[in-house]
């Protein structure tokens, strides 16, 4: 109750959650009672735009650039930059996450422009990813309508025991670090968004997109080869690529996925309950929240995602009830990704030791 602010004189707006259908489904801010609160941080700045976009790429474009420099000439020193190349690339793809909101620029089709070059840099399809990130945001943390916004899997514990071997293994397998971290986040970036097949056949213009970053993006990955040498080219690229790709998909599992989440159910489920109690404040170290162009200021991103990532933080200190969230730092973050299953009836969730106590304490409560 503290965290929904007291009505203006704006009529309380209904508690229904705005529908994933169409793209701009989660800008229904009439379903939203934090709207009015909110409304004052929903302007962006040209020139702080110009200038994070700026500032952004050519960083990214000097420290990549060292990186194909010293891989060039054997050098081991190209492991130092890596990491500031994978952290640039995060940072530009919350960017172009930006664009996709139409919270970074004031005209709608500034940011899609900008959207779809930056999606050549960290191959994303813009309109498709901007589509799939309208219906997560609309449908976070409900349980009847998981899995159409390209979240992490999670099963609850009836759904897992529901399944026969195989699809356990596969479970278990899928939430297994290595492939959730490591593998997945390769092959979502690299591999996956290469194709429309999974998208439907109304979908024209995110198919088109898909098509489009194909093409932009292996017309750079050409030039690069011609001029670096295919194995400069792999050794320089590729690193960063999966390092980018996993961190970003770190950043993306912590922000909705710890021990006192927000699932439920749909005729259980609230919009704004799912975006203060379902997003953490993710608290990172100044340089850390610079890179992640300030992300991890999640809850507040979901309430509005109008608001441009340079006034997130303006917007968490000047309203005091959303400091409340839950926050979790860096050590929290690692810790989380022992989390693997929603206990419904605790509402946590639990890790795989957890989940076999709980199973050993119903079969001796049964007997």
């Amino acid at each position: 109750p503290m965290l929904r602010p007291t009505p203006t004189s704006t009529p309380a707006p209904s508690a229904t959650p705005p529908s994933g259908a169409a793209v701009e489904a989660h800008e229904s801010t009439a379903n939203n009672p934090w709207h009015a609160r909110l409304a004052p941080y929903r302007a962006p700045s040209a020139a702080k735009s110009i200038w994070q976009l700026t500032s952004t790429l050519v960083l990214l474009a000097l420290s990549w650039g060292a990186v194909f420099a010293l891989v060039s000439i054997g050098s081991w020193w190209a492991l130092l930059p890596i990491p500031l190349a994978a952290g640039l690339l995060v940072r530009t793809f919350v960017l172009q996450h930006d664009c996709g909101h139409r919270s970074f620029f004031r005209s709608t089709a500034a940011n899609d422009r900008i959207g779809v070059w930056l999606g050549l840099i960290t191959l994303t399809p813009y309109h498709t990813w901007r589509r799939l990130h309208a219906v997560h945001h609309a449908t976070s943390g409900d349980l009847d309508r998981r899995g159409k916004g390209g979240e992490i899997l999670l099963l609850t514990v009836d759904e897992y025991r529901a399944r026969g071997f195989w699809g356990r293994l596969a479970y278990r397998l899928y939430r297994n670090p290595f492939v959730l971290f490591g593998i997945g986040p390769f092959y979502q970036f690299a591999i996956k968004q290469r194709f429309a097949y999974d998208l439907p056949k109304t979908w024209k213009r995110e198919r088109r997109s898909v098509w489009f970053t194909n093409i932009g993006a292996a017309v750079l990955l050409t030039l690069g080869i011609l001029a670096f040498g295919w194995q400069t080219f792999v050794l320089a690229y590729v690193p960063v690529l999966a390092l980018g790709s996993a961190i970003g998909v770190w950043m993306f599992y912590v922000q909705h996925q710890y021990e006192e989440g927000y699932f439920h159910h749909r005729k259980e489920w609230d919009y704004v309950d799912a975006a203060i109690k379902g997003s953490s404040h993710f608290r990172l170290p100044k340089v850390l929240q610079w890179m992640t162009a300030n992300i991890g200021i999640h809850h507040v991103h979901h309430l509005d995602s109008r608001i441009p990532n340079y006034l997130l933080q303006t917007a968490l200190d000047q309203q005091p009830e959303l400091q409340a969230a839950e926050q979790m730092t860096l050590a929290d973050a690692f810790r989380v990704t022992r989390l693997k299953i929603w206990d419904e009836k605790s509402e946590r969730l639990l890790t795989w030791g957890e989940y076999a106590r709980l199973t050993a304490d119903e079969k001796r409560s049964a007997s």
